[in-house]
């Protein structure tokens, strides 16, 4: 069909069509049952920028710092003091963990292409799985469910045991625990949920993080490691974020160490070394199989 065609088609669109769109022209203008299509964030008008129903320039800036800021922009509203000490402590937890897979692909894609920046930030942000970021978003889950399980009035142990064994009778491992360098015991786990104590902060998903540590272990019969994913979810929930929220926490905080990974390889470069180095330690066998 031509564009003419198709322009002529969706002027002659029928009544009946019409009605079942909802109204005329509802469906093509992204209009639904809910209302209108609409965002909450922000708008840019020519003398100003709005966010959440505030003034960018006369309210702000100057007065927000950019965790309260980054808070704001995600939940519609600005932190308490609470909220604002464990966004950060948060933020500062993940933001760096050493030379990771998703740091070395950020430092070789700037190698390859020293303009990029910004796709070798993507780079890096793309290989942060569940492996190199961790499961805070897997956590936050799990604690959902249990806290629904609790609410219905079972225990906190005897859900966190029935849950872990059901995942674990499945194959699958329980997010939130174990660690390939932190063992037995992760310190930014232990930090995370000492100040939660001390702050008076920590609620049901905390007490639940403990129940799930302690079924886990009590389960293998020896200790593992509860590793820094669970904390972020268990105190950002007991905080009142949603579980959706969880893991932009991380992916925000990843990418500030990321850019501190690419200024240094700008004035220090190690990106094709370490292509290098892969090189010879990959043996090349033709003819092998897969």
């Amino acid at each position: 069909m031509t564009a003419a065609g198709t322009i002529h088609s969706v002027a002659g669109m029928s009544d009946t069509n019409k009605a079942t769109n909802g109204g005329e022209g509802k469906a093509a203008h992204g209009f639904g049952s809910r209302g209108p299509a609409v965002s909450r964030i922000s708008q840019a008008y020519p003398d100003r920028v709005e966010v959440r129903g505030r003034d960018l320039c006369g309210d702000l800036m100057g007065r927000l710092t950019f965790t309260e800021y980054f808070h704001l922009l995600l939940t519609g509203e600005e932190p308490t003091e609470d909220q604002r000490f464990f966004l950060d402590l948060l933020l500062i937890a993940i933001a760096e963990h050493g030379m990771m897979p998703s740091n070395v692909a950020a430092r070789m894609t700037l190698a390859a292409d020293p303009r990029s920046l910004h796709g070798a930030v993507a780079a890096g942000i793309l290989g942060c799985g569940p492996v190199i970021l961790g499961t805070s978003d897997a956590c936050a889950a799990l604690l959902s469910d249990a806290r629904a399980r609790v609410d219905d009035g079972a225990e906190p142990a005897a859900v966190a045991a029935e849950m872990a064994a059901a995942l674990q009778d499945a194959g699958e491992k329980v997010p939130g625990f174990g660690h390939p360098v932190h063992r037995p015991r992760d310190p930014r786990a232990d930090r995370i949920l000492e100040l939660a104590d001390a702050r008076g902060v920590s609620g049901p998903h905390v007490a639940l993080a403990r129940a799930f540590h302690a079924a886990v272990e009590g389960a293998r019969g020896k200790p593992l490691t509860m590793n820094v994913s669970m904390p972020i979810a268990a105190v950002m929930l007991d905080l009142g974020f949603s579980a959706d929220a969880v893991k932009g926490v991380p992916i925000l905080a990843r990418t500030g160490g990321l850019l501190a990974h690419l200024a240094e390889e700008r004035g220090q470069p190690i990106g094709f070394l370490m292509a290098g180095r892969a090189e010879e330690a990959i043996a090349y066998e033709p003819g092998a199989e897969p």
